[in-house]
């Protein structure tokens, strides 16, 4: 990778020059472009953070997506269910990816890879030179070789030409920072508990609410029963132990309508159900 170099910082980190990376994306864009079924090129992620990049790259451009785990022998055991022989595989990173690239040796399948300054190089015919480990580098290689291919196919006019694809699609996103974004909205979006909104608004509950009250109640929304309850001439004010007396010696036979089941006289001794 030494040739992809711009300099090396007093630190020594390696900077990669990014004419050299565009010199290379569009070296790949033209490659992918000249085969004539989409279907044929293979795009290789077992990175996460290049799986996403690798799924939409194959949608956008008709192209055959692994992400995740490389099942060995996907090249060169055709009893496998997953068996494949495409034309063509990019690779998000040379050596995460290794077994895909040494199988592809084995067929004669030319490979495009995106390496970094320590990727090796063995049987890697294009060579992208990028940071391989971010998120963001990743899906934005991507990002511009799919509007590359796209252009050369004809569906984008030139560079110049905005694409309705934004960047943002490609980036690996974190799922538990995104359950964690979704459970805050909804917390937001929850109604006030009792522990919310205070004892002030428990000790007043919904007294003075107008749509609780009920017509001829009291004031406050406190319905009057009592009026309700007046049967057969009892007054308002008679309590259950009025006097003392037994208040179930002294009622009437309540009126029902199963009297019709017992209307024949029944001799002494004698039970009728």
């Amino acid at each position: 990778m030494e040739p992809y170099l711009w300099k090396v910082r007093p630190d020594g980190i390696n900077v990669i020059n990014i004419g050299k990376t565009w010199e290379k994306v569009v070296l790949a864009a033209r490659i992918i472009a000249a085969i004539d079924n989409p279907a044929d090129i293979a795009v290789i992620s077992a990175r996460p953070y290049g799986q996403r990049a690798v799924l939409k790259f194959a949608a956008h451009t008709g192209a055959v997506a692994i992400a995740g785990r490389f099942t060995p022998g996907n090249f060169t055991n055709y009893i496998t269910r997953s068996f494949k022989e495409p034309r063509l595989i990019i690779v998000t990173d040379p050596r995460t990816d290794a077994q895909a690239i040494k199988e592809a040796s084995y067929v004669n399948i030319p490979v495009v890879a995106l390496c970094d300054t320590d990727s090796p190089t063995e049987f890697v015919d294009v060579a992208i030179p990028t940071n391989n480990k971010g998120r963001h580098a990743i899906g934005l290689i991507w990002w511009m070789l799919a509007r590359e291919v796209l252009r050369l196919r004809g569906t984008l006019a030139d560079r110049e030409t905005e694409w309705d694809v934004m960047v943002d699609l490609y980036f690996y996103r974190d799922p538990e920072a995104e359950e964690n974004k979704d459970s805050a909205g909804q917390e937001e979006e929850k109604v006030p508990g009792v522990n919310d909104v205070g004892a002030q608004a428990i000790d007043q509950g919904f007294a003075g609410n107008a749509e609780w009250e009920v017509p001829g109640g009291a004031p406050g929304g406190v319905p009057a029963f009592s009026a309700a309850s007046n049967t057969a001439g009892a007054q308002p004010s008679s309590t259950w132990d009025a006097e003392g007396a037994d208040w179930a010696a002294g009622a009437a036979p309540v009126q029902t309508g199963n009297d019709g089941w017992t209307a024949e006289t029944k001799k002494e001794g004698e039970v009728s159900w």
